[in-house]
């Protein structure tokens, strides 16, 4: 797929412009200059001509603590591109950093447009001559903010590219959404396992500020990496840049499979994590748990650290857990087998058949206890859904289902059909009857003979319906 890349200095309006080409408000927009940092990539179409862009963060001069890793990011994307789009500030007129930047971009002998940004009158089109200097035709007046000459800009583009570039299918790859509090680790993991600088890495915590999309593929399946800004306490979300990436985060999370929770080893778990790990069961995605920079802890076992985990946040005591660093790369390819574990867990369906028969074995192991004079009573469960998994659980009075009892089943399930990191939805339905004259069967042998007939009903239903 096409390819276009949108270059300049800083705030100058380069993300506006890319939200409103992709036509979503993907990158974060803010009057502060240097808010874009990585690069981002969207997709969107020209009269039926799919092509992909890519917004790249300001170019800055290499005083600025971040200038030079921004302005590598920028070059990246203009070497992975196809086509280029400069943008400049129509309201300061040319500065040196535009000609330093025009300068790149003409080396590169790649179809180019100028787009003078913030024109929101076009009657000061005239003005735009003195933007001649920067040696790039053809110059076209936008607003980005506006959605001014938007398709006059691409189309001047177009004209200067071939049509030869075939359009790809959108797949549906699996999505990994790296999650974790700032400084854990998750640019650099994300290079790491890519092979490259694709992410932005400083140790200055909150660097990453949007959600960043890449592909990789291992063993032959492709995957899609969201490395995400860094989860912060509402109190610490000052700037209105930080609430954004808290909320491009929450939105990553939603949109993956499955979520890598990234723990720094150094600190183990503090209340983000546990806040983070809360959000992925709540979304109901699969999770993986990895503790970063191990490299630097000495003296400690890992079985204590690992326990002292699962003690602080009970969800991730199902969860698959690795020792990582990062940082030499240890061990960091096993992640990926861990990834299929629990996307073939978010996938996988159990008949009611199956089920039933696993249920009756696990009640005749442990009753359900009495309450007030009255025994729980199982009719069936059956799953109704998966990604994450669903059951239902039919039930005579779902008040009498306790806690403990409740998870001893759950544990049952996890156990039984071998489900990893993976939430369950478990529902309880009700069905009371009018009490009879006549007296009840005993107890215990009667829930256990009316599953075991179910069980042979919901057999027989499946040996019909196949």
């Amino acid at each position: 797929m096409l390819t276009i890349a949108i270059v300049g200095r800083p705030n100058v309006g380069k993300s506006a412009l890319f939200n409103t080409i992709v036509k979503k408000r993907i990158a974060i927009v803010d009057e502060h200059e240097g808010v874009t940092r990585d690069r981002l990539y969207g997709t969107s179409d020209l009269f039926g001509r799919s092509f992909q862009i890519a917004d790249t963060g300001g170019m800055l001069s290499k005083e600025d603590r971040f200038g030079q890793q921004i302005t590598a990011q920028a070059e990246i994307a203009i070497h992975e591109a196809d086509a280029i789009i400069l943008v400049v500030d129509s309201r300061v007129g040319v500065q040196a950093l535009d000609i330093e930047v025009a300068k790149i971009v003409r080396r590169t002998k790649k179809p180019l447009v100028l787009a003078v940004n913030k024109v929101d009158n076009l009657s000061f089109e005239k003005d735009l001559y003195a933007f001649s200097s920067l040696g790039i035709q053809p110059i076209v007046a936008i607003s980005a903010i506006h959605k001014i000459q938007i398709a006059e800009l691409l189309e001047a583009l177009f004209d200067q590219i071939p049509e030869h570039y075939e359009e790809v299918e959108k797949s549906s790859h699996p999505k990994i959404a790296i999650i974790g509090r700032p400084n854990a680790g998750k640019s650099l993991l994300t290079n790491t396992i890519l092979g490259n600088n694709r992410c932005l890495v400083s140790p200055i915590a909150g660097t990453t500020r949007d959600s960043v999309d890449t592909e990789v593929s291992v063993d032959g399946i492709t995957y899609t990496l969201i490395d995400t800004a860094g989860l912060k306490k509402s109190h610490k979300e000052k700037e209105v840049v930080e609430k954004f990436s808290t909320i491009r985060t929450e939105r990553a999370i939603e949109r993956a499979d499955l979520c890598l929770l990234l723990v720094d080893s150094q600190y183990g778990v503090t209340t983000e994590e546990k806040r983070i790990a809360k959000d992925i069961e709540r979304a109901g995605k699969g999770c993986v748990v990895a503790l970063n920079k191990w490299d630097l802890i000495k003296n400690v076992r890992m079985e204590h650290a690992m326990k002292g985990l699962e003690n602080e946040i009970p969800f991730l005591v199902h969860c698959p857990k690795l020792f990582i660093s990062a940082k030499t790369g240890r061990n960091v390819e096993k992640l990926f087998p861990l990834f299929s574990t629990v996307l073939t867990s978010l996938h996988t369906r159990i008949s009611t058949h199956k089920l039933n028969k696993a249920l009756l074995g696990w009640m005749q192991q442990f009753h359900p206890p009495m309450i007030k004079g009255r025994r729980l009573r199982v009719y069936y469960m059956s799953q109704v859904s998966n990604h994450p998994p669903h059951f239902v659980l039919f039930v005579n009075s779902p008040h009498l289902m306790e806690n403990s009892y409740k998870r001893y089943l759950i544990n049952q399930l996890r156990k039984t059909f071998f489900f990893e990191g993976v939430p369950f939805v478990f529902t309880l339905r009700g069905k009371e009857k009018k009490r009879q004259k006549r007296a009840p069967a005993k107890g215990i042998d009667r829930d256990l003979s009316a599953i075991s007939a179910v069980v042979d009903y919901a057999h027989e239903e499946e040996l019909l319906t196949s």
